[in-house]
This record gives C-alpha cells, structure tokens and sequence, in this order.
C-alpha cells in the first residue's frame, strides 16, 4: 500500500494566500470600527488610538435611532431603492435585447454612444439635471429621487453581453411556436438571464440606498430625506458625536449586508456567467 505524499509547500500559492488575507483585513477593519466605536461611550469614541474600552454602551443604537426620524428615513430610501432597482432591470432588459438582438440603422453609433456616458462623471450631469428638476416642478418630490436613476449604461452593457451568449436556436424555437421578440425576451431571456438580473437589481438597490449628494440636493423637507442623508443630524460645526455616527452607520448598513448575503449566490453566478461575447 503506497504511503500518501505529503503537498509541498507552494511558496508563490502561500504569498498569494497572505496578501489575500492581508487586503480582507484592511477591507473589513473599517467595519470592526464602526461596530467597536458604536458601543464606546462618548469620550473613549474620540480615541481613536484605543480600539476597546472598558465600559461597553449598547444603549448607543437606541439613543441614536430616536436622534432623528429614521423609520421615515428607512421607508424613503428603501422606496426609492426598489423602484429604482425595478426601473433599472426593465429599461436595461428591453434596451440590452434591443442592441442584442434586433437589427436597426445606426444601432453600433447608438450603443457606441449610450456607453461613452460611462465616462462621463456624475459631478458634470449634476447641475443639468437639477435645472430640469426644477422646471418640471419635482423638487423635494419621490420622482426627483428616482426618475433621473431608472437607467443604467452599465447595467445594459452586462444583460446585452448575456444575451449575446444566448444561442440564437433558443430564438428560432420560440419563433416556431408564435413568439415574437417581447414574449421571447419576457419568456425565455429574462428566465435564463435570472443571474444577471440579480446582480442588475443589486448595484441598482445598492447605489440608489447608498445615494447621498443627490437626495440632499433636490430634498429639503424631513419627510423626503433619505437615511444617507439622515447621519449628518449627528454632524455640525461645533461637534461630532462620532459614537452615535457609528450606532446610526451600523443601523444603516446591516439591510445592505442582509441582502447581499441572501443574494450572494446569484450574485457571484451573474459576475461569472456574463460573457464578453459581441
């Protein structure tokens, strides 16, 4: 019976493995921070050379959730969050199968130039976007916050890669059996492209509840604040009450953790599926 060969130690696979682990520690400290300093008492959350202390304030959340109104702030930014998520997915679905699939004069300009807006900085759109805001009468209103958002270039680039993978057999049955280009693409696309959805509706979730130079600009009531915007109540000019920050930032984060923890694996199989066909 032959003895079983020690591994040998892979020297480039152990350095690969260490600076892995290094560059999760420098990712997730931040994090052990804010979760830390959010149980400091005032005094100690203002060392920032101490990492523990010796008394321990959990009463910190509830003293920051009554600071300011945060279930109003929770219920705007998951509305605006959902429905700029649910907008995102429909526009780029039927804008993505349109560059993939249909043939119309001008479709490479017009792709060509619907992905140079990648490139443009969010800062530059600002102002003209805030100016037509304003003249359509949406300021301090729910379609200020989340019709400027409903489209995504990026987003239609990854469901446009997805449906150019798809073999053009899957379009020629559905054609036999009576369906035409939507009843295909709501049908037979949008199952099959279930992870690029995902993954779609979760940078759209994410960058819609994570918003907060654009809500504090076209928003001026309470009522409309979003909870990005809602942390500064614990910010001013003479003080910063960083260990109730930490509580209210720790409160704000657990439902984007939730969420991408419930989704992960859709997630990681549309981040790997999409191809880099076309």
């Amino acid at each position: 019976m032959r003895q079983r060969r020690k591994p040998r130690l892979d020297t480039g696979s152990l350095f690969c493995h260490v600076l892995l682990m290094c560059g999760a520690a420098c990712a997730i400290f931040p994090f052990f921070w804010m979760v830390v300093s959010s149980l400091k008492p005032a005094t100690d959350a203002l060392l920032f050379g101490r990492v523990f202390t010796t008394s321990w304030r959990p009463e910190n959340y509830v003293e920051a959730w009554h600071a300011a109104p945060f279930g109003r702030y929770f219920i705007n930014s998951f509305l605006v969050a959902f429905l700029v998520s649910a907008g995102t997915i429909f526009t780029s679905a039927t804008a993505a199968y349109a560059f993939a699939r249909l043939r119309f004069p001008g479709k490479q300009i017009v792709y060509g130039a619907y992905m140079a807006t990648v490139m443009i900085p969010f800062e530059v759109s600002l102002i003209p976007n805030f100016v037509i805001i304003k003249s359509l009468g949406w300021f301090n209103t729910y379609p200020a916050l989340i019709v400027p958002w409903l489209s995504s270039a990026f987003a239609i680039f990854l469901l446009r890669q997805f449906f150019l993978s798809l073999p053009s057999d899957y379009y020629d049955a559905a054609e036999i059996d009576g369906c035409g280009h939507w009843q295909f693409l709501w049908r037979v696309a949008m199952p099959i492209a279930k992870p690029a959805i995902v993954t779609v509706g979760l940078f759209a979730f994410l960058g819609s509840y994570n918003a907060l130079l654009w809500p504090l600009i076209v928003t001026k009531e309470t009522r409309m604040r979003v909870i990005q915007v809602g942390l500064a109540a614990f910010m001013s000019e003479e003080v910063t009450q960083f260990h109730l920050l930490m509580a209210a930032s720790t409160i704000a984060i657990l439902p984007t953790v939730i969420l991408y923890f419930v989704a992960q694996r859709q997630f990681v199989e549309g981040a790997v599926s999409v191809g880099i066909k076309g």
